[in-house]
């Protein structure tokens, strides 16, 4: 018997989408039905990200470090970073080094008394924040000489500081700035075009907007050019949406079974007339699929054992 020769089975949101309901004992048959299947579909995958390591959305970053920036943004999809080391010479297949830098907690990084002093980073401290603007935080460019800042100008007046942080990102026109302190109602040290921006120039009264970015924080801040200290790191990111329904998800095939099953008990919970014991298996169903898949999505090297240090307040 000639076999398929195929191995590409899976399922676009539409299918899985009607698979789910059909194990509720329903059918799909409105359009709410499917609107409010892709919300519970996307709480879904947001709960797999808080269970743990999904292999399939660890990637690989970079940061160019430049000398006496302590904080650069990292992509607002990320969840964590895994692993990460300060890389010399990046680039060059000679020379190239990477040298191990620890992660700190929030409380060891507030105590260094010089958070820009200068020097090889060896500590990070990763500052999850959610991503979002604040569109009430805002203030207006005022009393800038000239009436402008210009693209390279790294101390930035402003009206008020009443809602900005003391430290973070600020979005002006279409720029993203950093800052690493504020005296006055000046924003100092400011790192321009961040976040995938382009410097440029700006009028008193633009507004000025809080950007709530995820970053990093490096200790001691860079001595060298750019190009000598790279942050190399492997971070998580999100699972990506549901999407529109043409579109297939972003799982390997592995976590197929795993996902229908959760939609289907996510869907009993919230459906009207689906029976409580049909609840019960659906949920038993679906903490067995996801066992199965969890261990499936694992590193398969030999167990290496790394000391660590602990530091207790």
């Amino acid at each position: 018997m000639t076999t398929t020769g195929t191995t590409s089975f899976n399922l676009n949101m539409n299918d899985l989408i009607e698979e789910a309901f059909e194990r509720c004992g329903l059918e799909l048959r409105t359009g709410y039905d499917f609107r409010t299947a892709r919300r519970s579909l996307n709480l879904l995958t947001i709960e797999w990200a808080n269970r743990g390591i999904n292999l399939w959305t660890v990637d690989q970053g970079q940061i160019a470090l430049v000398t006496g920036q302590a904080m650069y943004p990292i992509p607002v999809d990320t969840i964590d970073l895994m692993d990460m080391v300060i890389r010399q010479n990046n680039g060059n297949f000679a020379n190239q080094i990477d040298i191990n830098i620890s992660r700190i907690a929030e409380p060891t990084y507030m105590s260094l008394p010089n958070k820009l002093a200068q020097g090889r980073p060896i500590q990070v401290w990763i500052n999850r924040q959610s991503g979002n603007t604040d569109a009430i935080a805002t203030t207006t460019l005022a009393n800038n000489t000239g009436g402008t800042i210009s693209s390279s100008a790294t101390s930035i007046t402003v009206a008020s500081v009443v809602d900005l942080p003391s430290s973070g990102f600020v979005k002006i026109d279409n720029e993203t700035i950093s800052y690493p302190n504020i005296v006055g109602n000046v924003l100092t040290n400011c790192a321009r075009g961040q976040n995938g921006t382009t410097a440029a120039s700006h009028t008193n009264g633009a507004e000025v907007t809080v950007q709530y970015l995820p970053c990093i924080n490096i200790w001691p801040t860079p001595n060298s050019p750019g190009d000598q200290y790279t942050f190399v790191y492997y971070r998580m990111r999100r699972i990506q949406d549901a999407g529109t329904g043409v579109r297939e998800q972003d799982i390997p095939f592995r976590f197929i079974p795993c996902m229908v099953a959760g939609l289907a008990y996510q869907l009993s919970v919230k459906l009207p007339g689906v029976d409580p014991n049909r609840i019960m298996m659906l949920k038993t169903d679906y903490e067995q699929q996801f066992q199965l898949a969890a261990d499936e999505d694992r590193d398969k090297a030999p167990v290496r054992f790394v000391p660590r240090n602990l530091f207790y307040a």
